[in-house]
């Protein structure tokens, strides 16, 4: 059986604002609860005009509080901007209050352009990928109390202590973050939302590489897919129409919340920006319920999954939210009237 969970970026509406887009989070989080998906993580991306989540451990703080069974993390914390150890101490508070529930998700990529990368760690000449090795060992044993003795920061404890710790995750799009799952032993996730190239064999790699840690004792991997399920496939590609203008914009550094549909449809393609769309659209799934949940088997069967990390960016709140509880109705996900 497949288990479904969610990835909100906090889109922006063309004509809204980014307290609405936070404002959505929250009751797309409770409503995620309702409809029975297991999990609900946020993205983290900064000084983006269509994305309004910056501060996952925030959201995840708020979106807990107002939930009661549903786990809640990030999909991910940028790690290389960060202290592991602030990190771990933000994560540790989380899970003291919200015992059980709370996911700790890390990503490689800067979630930003170059010159925001460097306004978030000034002290680096540039985003720097080859320490974030050290960082997740550290992390881990900041995070699970499990520090080596000869570490030079062993004395050191990232409080509030206690009897259990967040689920960690990496996450990725190639086979660097697969090859450090498996190698510190942690779940891993990968975003074929973003990268369909080689998924497949990233994730037999995982698995065949693992290497079992006290917190995770068995290769635990996932799919975060795009996903636009509408009562019509012609209702389902009118609002995917909206994505490929989002990420041409955001890839020219320009400003701009999601279009409206008829807006992208409107847009007066190049060539070279048809391209660019269709390649977009090749990572969207969009369709019907049964077209979707046809798709989506097949996605977790080639990668021998089990859990799919569902994220859509729309120009309609409620169109969103439809999405979800049809995928949720043509999965038979257990939720709680």
């Amino acid at each position: 059986m497949i288990r479904l969970s969610v990835l909100d970026q906090s889109p922006i509406r063309s004509g809204g604002t980014a307290a609405d887009a936070i404002g959505e989070t929250v009751e797309l989080a409770q409503v995620a609860e309702r409809l029975g998906y297991h999990r609900y993580w946020l993205a983290e991306h900064h000084s983006h005009g269509a994305f309004a989540g910056t501060s996952p451990e925030v959201l995840i703080g708020r979106i807990a509080a107002t939930t009661e069974t549903i786990r809640v993390g990030s999909g991910g914390v940028m790690l290389s901007h960060y202290s592991a150890l602030k990190v771990a101490e933000s994560f540790r508070v989380l899970e003291t209050l919200y015992p059980g529930r709370i996911d700790l998700g890390l990503g490689r990529a800067p979630g930003a352009d170059r010159l925001t990368s460097a306004a978030l760690a000034p002290e680096q000449s540039g985003f720097r990928y080859d320490d974030f090795p050290q960082k997740v060992s550290d992390l881990r044993g900041w995070v699970e109390g499990s520090l080596p003795e000869d570490h030079p920061f062993a004395r050191i404890s990232a409080m509030p202590s206690g009897e259990t710790a967040p689920e960690i995750w990496l996450l990725g799009t190639s086979d660097q973050s697969a090859i450090l799952a498996a190698h510190f032993g942690c779940a891993f996730s990968f975003a074929h939302f973003i990268n369909t190239y080689g998924s497949v064999q990233v994730m037999d790699m995982y698995r065949r590489d693992f290497r079992p840690s006290a917190k995770c004792r068995k290769p635990a991997g996932s799919l975060a897919v795009f996903v636009i399920c509408a009562p019509t496939e012609e209702e389902a590609f009118y609002h995917a129409a909206s994505r490929p203008l989002v990420m041409l914009r955001s890839r020219r550094g320009e400003g701009g919340g999601v279009p409206t549909p008829e807006e992208a449809l409107a847009y007066p393609w190049t060539n070279m920006e048809r391209a660019f769309a269709e390649d977009i659209d090749s990572r969207t799934i969009a369709g019907d319920p049964e077209q979707v949940k046809k798709r989506l088997e097949t996605l977790a069967s080639e990668h021998k999954v089990e859990e799919l990390v569902v994220v859509n960016v729309m120009h309609s709140f409620e169109a969103r939210v439809k999405s979800y509880e049809l995928l949720a109705e043509v999965f038979e996900l257990k939720g709680n009237p």
